[in-house]
């Protein structure tokens, strides 16, 4: 299958990510693991990404495309792919389609991981780290023996300034103001779902093996 995966900060969308892969036997695409590659590579498009990378600018949207039309033409993505990251625009997405549609294949499935932004924060505001050895947990998924203090070394937990409710807040903002435009893009296709991404894991992971069949 071939398959765009979105979701917002904090819903899970890797690990569910990384599971339908496994389920489907299809390689996991994401934008930033492919430009680091092409990069290393030293692919035509890898060498023309570094050249903005290394100016401290954004990638083009054409030089993405370029590298996204390379990698789904490799092997291992004959039998689908699944888009991680990509598009987050409208434009990126006629691209993409513009993209597949020269190739001759189109999209399976657009899912949409849909988390309420009060749950969101609960998960980007829960991680906690020791400041003395480095040890991490979750609040929430994965607390400490002792509340507030570190299994390793007992020293006290803190937050980072990167997992504060504000940062959290600012981070979900910026989502939805690129996300919208992009769902309303994808909404009235039949290709499209959109799974609560409330609940276990386990839960959330049976949805969206409906949502694929």
């Amino acid at each position: 299958m071939r398959l765009v995966f979105m979701g917002p900060p904090g819903a899970g969308k890797g690990t569910q990510a990384r599971q339908i892969c496994e389920a489907q036997s299809i390689p996991q695409v994401s934008t930033g693991d492919i430009l680091r590659a092409a990069v290393k590579t030293k692919t035509a498009m890898g060498l023309e990404a570094k050249r903005y990378m290394d100016a401290g600018g954004l990638v083009p949207d054409e030089v993405v495309i370029g590298i996204i039309r390379d990698r789904v033409q490799e092997p291992d993505a004959q039998g689908g792919y699944l888009l991680d990251g990509f598009p987050r625009t409208v434009a990126q997405a006629e691209a993409l389609d513009a993209l597949l549609k020269e190739l001759g294949s189109g999209l399976d499935r657009v899912i949409d991981l849909a988390v309420p932004d009060a749950d969101l924060i609960g998960r980007l505001t829960g991680r906690r780290t020791c400041p003395a050895c480095g040890w991490g947990c979750h609040v929430l998924f994965a607390p400490p023996k002792t509340k507030d203090k570190c299994d390793q070394c007992g020293a006290a937990l803190i937050q980072r300034a990167d997992d504060s409710e504000a940062t959290a807040k600012k981070r979900l903002a910026t989502y939805h103001a690129q996300t919208a435009p992009l769902l309303d893009y994808y909404k009235s296709r039949p290709i499209f779902r959109s799974v609560k991404g409330v609940g276990s894991m386990d839960e959330v992971n049976k949805r969206l093996r409906e949502a694929l069949a």
